[in-house]
């Protein structure tokens, strides 16, 4: 077997939104560089994510330098939104948890509520370093992270997934399968382990950078959505129930939060230390 090594990495600047697969990215404390540092909020202030809004997934945030973002969606004129100044934040609402964030400006609020056709905005991290403690059952003091769903990183491995799409094409909606790695939406992709090799790892390294392995990661309905129609099935959850619930949830990949700095590439080596 070759050794392990990064398949592939991905970046999501806007939570719930199609992502980008670069050749590198920027390790920081609370994530990938430009990892979910922006969000969509309903007008109470709650998060928007493919939970409600599946068409989230046809949307898409290119990230410009200095931070903005050019926003495009079916339907809609493509939309150029600066990082806006942090002259004040506004609480909004993340799995629970109060955030404060900076509202974009009314012109990318109009846009939203173009797209999802509701009350909503747009919103940016200013400064994650001090914004969103990570759960302090799986971390240190002074762990923070993005608008993701908990942890810095999520990591998933190929073979996992082949493994899995295995188990889908032996159940009753095998005509889903096999399904594409998108739909899990990691930050990186392994390539080179075994299956379910990651339900044991406790540090790792990738490239230079060393992660403490927080957690399984929980999985939901984004899930069963078809990242490129956003329509939805009834895979993967009905055989990560079957074959892959630890405790109360159904887990597919690891949380990953890092304990230290540098620059992922896609084919750096990937090793387990614990």
């Amino acid at each position: 077997m070759p050794a392990p090594q990064v398949q592939s990495l991905h970046v999501y600047p806007v939570k719930a939104l199609a992502g980008s697969g670069p050749g590198e990215a920027t390790v920081e404390p609370w994530g990938l560089a430009g990892d979910r540092r922006w969000l969509v909020v309903d007008a109470e202030g709650r998060q928007i994510t493919q939970r409600q809004q599946p068409g989230l997934a046809l949307a898409r945030a290119e990230e410009l330098p200095g931070g903005g973002l050019r926003l495009t969606a079916p339907g809609m004129p493509p939309l150029v939104v600066e990082v806006p100044v942090p002259v004040g934040t506004v609480p909004v609402e993340v799995f629970g948890a109060v955030v404060e964030a900076v509202p974009a400006g009314p012109e990318a609020a109009a846009w939203w509520q173009g797209y999802l056709g509701s009350a909503c905005r747009l919103v940016h991290m200013d400064s994650p370093e001090k914004r969103r403690p990570v759960d302090p059952r799986y971390s240190e003091p002074g762990d923070t992270v993005s608008f993701a769903d908990g942890f810095p990183l999520l990591l998933t491995t190929t073979a996992s997934l082949g493994a899995l799409n295995s188990l889908i094409a032996q159940g009753d909606h095998a005509d889903e399968g096999p399904l594409p790695m998108n739909r899990f939406r990691p930050n990186v992709v392994i390539d080179g382990t075994a299956p379910w090799a990651e339900d044991d790892w406790r540090r790792v390294r990738i490239g230079e950078v060393e992660f403490h392995v927080a957690k399984p990661s929980g999985r939901c309905v984004v899930t069963t959505t078809d990242q490129h129609t956003a329509a939805r099935g009834k895979e993967p959850l009905r055989t990560l129930a079957r074959h892959r619930r630890f405790g109360d949830g159904l887990v597919f990949g690891q949380n990953l939060i890092p304990r230290g700095a540098g620059v992922l590439r896609v084919g750096d080596p990937f090793e387990i230390l614990d």
